[in-house]
C-alpha cells in the first residue's frame, strides 16, 4: 500500500463514475464539436479582448502583440496535453479528474482547488468588464445616465482620486489620462454613509445572477444562447479590425516595446489571462456526444482563431491611439470615441454587453461541473453533485457559484483579481503537460483517441538548456542565473535541467516537456502577489481537503 494521499483512480474507474446511475440523473449529451468550439471561443474571447487587452498594452505598448504570440505558444503545447487526456478520460472534471489518474488524490484536491480560483476570478473579471461596457452603452446610446458610483469599486475609485491629489500637488495633472480624472470625480460625488463612500458595481453583480439562472434551467438552453452570442462576438471583433486599420497611425507604435522587454513581461498576467479557458471545453465531456474525437478538435480550433484575433486587435488598438491612453475597462469602445467616432463606439458597445456575456456563461457553465465530479468522489459534500431531476444540471453547485462570483464582482478591483488567478491555472497546467509523460511511461497512451505528436526529446532538452542559459548570460544579464537574486528562475533553470536528465533516460516527448517548461516560466514571470495569493487560497484549501476531503474520499 502507498501513501493513501498519493491513490491514483485508475481511467476505467473514472469513466465508470461518470456513468454510474446510483448518485442520481445523468447529464444530457447534446455538444457536437462546432458546440464546443464556440464553447471555447465563448471562455477565450471575453473580458481579454474586450477588456484586460487595454490594461496589457498600456503596461507593454505594441509588443504585447508578439506576447500574445508567445503565450498561445505555451497554451497550444499545454491545448495538445489536454486534448490527449480529453481523448482518454472522457469525464467532466478538467484537469482535476486527469490529476487523480495519475498524480493522485491529494494532487488532484489542489488542482480542483485551484481550478475553483480560476474559473470563480476569471468570471469576476468578465462580469466587471460587462459592467464598463454596459454604462458605456446605456450612455452613448440610449442617453441614460446609470450613477458612476453603483458601476464602479471603492479601492479603484479611490486610487484614481489619490493620484489626482498628488498630481495637483506637484503641478502634473494635464499628464493624467482622461479616465483616470473621471475616477477621481466619481470617487468625490459619492454618497457617504457612517463615514464611509458607498460605491459597488452593481450590474456585474446583476448579469451575474442572470447568467446563472441560464446555466441552472439546462445546457441546451445555455449552449443555444452561448453559440449565437459568439456570433455576434466575433462580428465586433472583426468590425473593429476591419474599421480601425484606416485610423491606424503607424507612428504609434514607435517604440514597439517602450518599457523593455521587462515593461512586456509586466503583461504576462493580463495577456495570459486572455487565453485560459480552452481548458474550460474539456469540463462537458459528459455532455459532448463523441467527447475522445470532439474535444480534441475543439481545444485546437478555438486556440488558433483567439491567437489570430488577439494579435491583430492589439496592433489595431495601439495603432488608432498611443499606448499610453488604454489603462481602461473598455478598450475597444474607448478608442472609437477617441477619435471621434461616438456611434461606432455606441455600436461596440451594444455588442460588448451582449457578446461578453458568452464568456460569463462558459466560465459558469465549468465550476459546477468541477464541483460535481469532486462530491462524486466524496472529496465535497454530496449536494454538490446533485443533478437537477427536471433541468439535468448540478443545480446546488450552480448556485454556489453564482453567489461566489456575483458578491465579489460588486467589491473588487479588477487588476487585483486578475493577479489571483494565474498561478493557479499555470500550476494546472503544468500537472496536464507532466501527466503526458506518466502516460507515455505506463503504457495509457495507447488507449488514447488523440496523441500528442510524439518527438523524442532524448538529445534536445540538454542542449537546449545550453543555448537557454548562454542566451541569458550573454543578452540579459547573468544575475538572472543567480538562485538568490532570483529564486524563481533558479526553480526554472533546474527543473529544466532535471527533466533533461529525465528525458535522456526514459525518451520524454518534447512537446509536454515544453509544455511544463513555458508554463513554468511564466509562473517565474508573475509578481509577488499572485504568489502570495495563490499560497493563501492553497493553504485554505488544504484545511478543508484535510478536515472534510480526506476523510471521505470514496477512492478509499
Amino acid at each position: 500500500m502507498g501513501n493513501p494521499l498519493f491513490q491514483r483512480k485508475n481511467i476505467e474507474q473514472a469513466v465508470q463514475d461518470a456513468s454510474d446511475e446510483s448518485h442520481g440523473p445523468s447529464l444530457e449529451r447534446v455538444l457536437s464539436v462546432k458546440d464546443l468550439t464556440f464553447f471555447g471561443l465563448a471562455a477565450i474571447v471575453g473580458a481579454g479582448i474586450f477588456s484586460t487587452i487595454g490594461k496589457a498594452t498600456f503596461a507593454g505598448g505594441p509588443a504585447v502583440s508578439l506576447l500574445f504570440i508567445f503565450v498561445a505558444i505555451a497554451c497550444v503545447f499545454t491545448a495538445l496535453s489536454y486534448a490527449q487526456f480529453a481523448s482518454t478520460v472522457p469525464v467532466s472534471g478538467s484537469a482535476y479528474t486527469y490529476a487523480y489518474v495519475t498524480f493522485g488524490e491529494v494532487f488532484a484536491w489542489i488542482i480542483g482547488w485551484a481550478l475553483v480560483l480560476e474559473y470563480a476570478v476569471s468570471n469576476i473579471v468578465v462580469a466587471i468588464s460587462w459592467s464598463e461596457y454596459f454604462v458605456t452603452m446605456l450612455e452613448n446610446v440610449f442617453r441614460i445616465h446609470w450613477p458612476r458610483w453603483l458601476a464602479i469599486d471603492a479601492f479603484t475609485a479611490g486610487k484614481a482620486f489619490d493620484e489626482v491629489l498628488a498630481a495637483s500637488t506637484a503641478g502634473t495633472l494635464a499628464e493624467l489620462p482622461s479616465h483616470t480624472l473621471q475616477l477621481a470625480k466619481v470617487y468625490e460625488s459619492a454618497p457617504v454613509i457612517g463615514g464611509i463612500k458607498v460605491l459597488m458595481n452593481l450590474p456585474a453583480a446583476i448579469i451575474t445572477v442572470l447568467i446563472t439562472w441560464l446555466i441552472y434551467i439546462g445546457i441546451k438552453e445555455s449552449r443555444n444562447v452561448s453559440n449565437l452570442l459568439v456570433y455576434i462576438k466575433l462580428g465586433i471583433v472583426i468590425l473593429v479590425i476591419l474599421g480601425g486599420v484606416f485610423y491606424v497611425d503607424t507612428a504609434n507604435w514607435t517604440p514597439f516595446a517602450p518599457n523593455g522587454t521587462q515593461g512586456v513581461m509586466l503583461s504576462v498576467a493580463a495577456v495570459f489571462f486572455s487565453f485560459i479557458g480552452f481548458d474550460a471545453i474539456s469540463t462537458t465531456a459528459e455532455e459532448t456526444k463523441n467527447p475522445q474525437r470532439d474535444l480534441p478538435r475543439a481545444m485546437i480550433y478555438a486556440l488558433i482563431v483567439t491567437t489570430v484575433l488577439y494579435v491583430l486587435i492589439t496592433l489595431v488598438l495601439t495603432g488608432m491611439v498611443n499606448y499610453k491612453e488604454l489603462g481602461v475597462n473598455d478598450p475597444l469602445a474607448f478608442v472609437f470615441e477617441k477619435i471621434g467616432m461616438n456611434w461606432m463606439a455606441g455600436v461596440i458597445s451594444v455588442s460588448a454587453v451582449i457578446a461578453i456575456s458568452s464568456a460569463l456563461l462558459a466560465f459558469q457553465v465549468a465550476q459546477p461541473r468541477i464541483w460535481m465530479v469532486m462530491s462524486r468522489d466524496g472529496l465535497l459534500p454530496k449536494v454538490f453533485g446533485d443533478i437537477h431531476p427536471k433541468y439535468k444540471t448540478p443545480w446546488f453547485s450552480t448556485i454556489v457559484t453564482g453567489v461566489l462570483v456575483a458578491v465579489p464582482a460588486m467589491f473588487l478591483n479588477m487588476e487585483f483579481v486578475i493577479d489571483l488567478t494565474a498561478v493557479g491555472t499555470l500550476f494546472a497546467f503544468i500537472l496536464v503537460c507532466g501527466g503526458i509523460l506518466y502516460l507515455d511511461h505506463t503504457g495509457l497512451s495507447q488507449q488514447a483517441k488523440f496523441r500528442v505528436p510524439y518527438i523524442n526529446g532524448k538529445f534536445l532538452i540538454l542542449p537546449l538548456l545550453a543555448v537557454g542559459l548562454y542566451i541569458v548570460y550573454t543578452q540579459v544579464g547573468p544575475e538572472y542565473l543567480n538562485f538568490m537574486v532570483h529564486p524563481l528562475y533558479g526553480i526554472f533553470w533546474l527543473t529544466w535541467a532535471v527533466l533533461g536528465i529525465l528525458a535522456f533516460r526514459y525518451n520524454f516527448s518534447l512537446f509536454p516537456v515544453i509544455g511544463i517548461l513555458v508554463n513554468l516560466y511564466l509562473m517565474a514571470e508573475l509578481g509577488t502577489s499572485n504568489w502570495t495569493m495563490f499560497l493563501i487560497w492553497l493553504v485554505i484549501g488544504m484545511v478543508i481537503y484535510g478536515l472534510y476531503g480526506y476523510r471521505n474520499s470514496k477512492l478509499r
